[in-house]
């Protein structure tokens, strides 16, 4: 019977041919023996399926077939996985160089350790660096809180997931954080100071071309959390919080959507909730109010070119 990999690494695809080959080198360029690779393609019809089939004879598993959307896909493809420790990566994202590595070393190092993050890259369409996601050593109330952490920056315990179960295919946007809410539940959480993953934001993501949907989202998350029996002592302790965190994260997608009237209003509703988290993005909340007020378009580029400045001269 073969040996049982270590890692198992998953990656969903649909129509990403532009990508794919550069995500798929970024998985199986790393250097970490005992790791599987496996694509789950949602039947593309943009040449994506030529490019799996010249990387087959390194995959552990792969399959091309209309699916009911990402979640099913990502589901399918983490019943097929064999490691230890497992992770999904999009196919317009990708790992940095050691990536894998460093998150085994942390899983191994805890056996309590049901997920280890690490930060996250902002890249563009060519991919540029726009931005990094860092993070902190968070827990889950801080995930209650809606503090978001970049999925393709996330590593799991395979049991760990198979205890919380699988990715709930009715969330089509923050599907990934409502896992981390039911796998924090089963162990401990451990942050990485340190870039492990890029994700890619290009005007067919869906971070981009659907930004004002994920807001919805997050207010679905809040019921849910209100009607767990088992975090009903932090919600409590933490309502306001919470209701400020999904509030803001409306806002900032809403932001990020083109919609900065929209935005600002939940900027303000966050404010109401819980001055403190509303003003951790204060520069965001001074765009929105700004972006009414003149070009848009001049804002924004203005916006960008001063982020990009602060992420250069680090």
């Amino acid at each position: 019977m073969p040996e049982t990999p270590l890692i198992s690494i998953v990656m969903p695809s649909y129509n990403q041919a532009a990508y794919l080959e550069q995500a798929l080198r970024s998985v199986l360029e790393q250097d970490c023996p005992g790791m599987e690779v496996l694509v789950v393609d949602g039947g593309s019809n943009d040449g994506s399926v030529e490019i799996i089939r010249r990387y087959a004879g390194r995959l552990a598993w792969w399959v091309s077939e209309k699916d009911r959307g990402q979640a099913d896909g990502i589901n399918k493809g983490l019943a097929q996985a064999r490691g230890k420790f497992v992770a999904w990566l999009n196919s317009d994202d990708l790992y940095l160089p050691g990536a894998l590595a460093t998150a085994v070393r942390a899983l191994e190092e805890n056996p309590e350790r049901a997920l280890v993050f690490g930060d996250v890259l902002a890249i563009d369409a060519a991919g540029e660096t726009t931005n990094v996601m860092r993070y902190g050593a968070w827990g889950l109330d801080e995930l209650m809180r809606f503090c978001i952490i970049g999925q393709p920056g996330v590593f799991m315990r395979r049991e760990a997931l198979l205890r919380a179960g699988p990715l709930d295919e009715s969330y089509h946007f923050l599907l990934d954080h409502h896992l981390w809410l039911r796998v924090a539940q089963q162990g401990d959480m451990h942050y990485l100071p340190t870039p492990l993953a890029a994700a890619r934001f290009h005007a067919a993501a869906k971070n981009v071309a659907q930004a004002a949907a994920f807001g919805q989202e997050a207010y679905r998350i809040v019921a849910w959390m209100q009607a767990q029996p088992a975090l009903a002592g932090r919600f409590a302790s933490n309502r306001r919080r919470i209701w400020a965190g999904a509030h803001r994260m409306n806002a900032r997608y809403l932001l990020d959507g083109g919609q900065p009237g929209p935005a600002l209003r939940a900027y303000l509703r966050s404010l109401a909730s819980h001055p403190p988290t509303a003003l951790a993005e204060a520069h965001r909340m001074a765009y929105a109010a700004a972006s009414l007020l003149v070009n848009v378009d001049g804002l924004r580029a203005w916006y960008l070119r001063r982020r990009k400045a602060r992420i250069s001269n680090r």
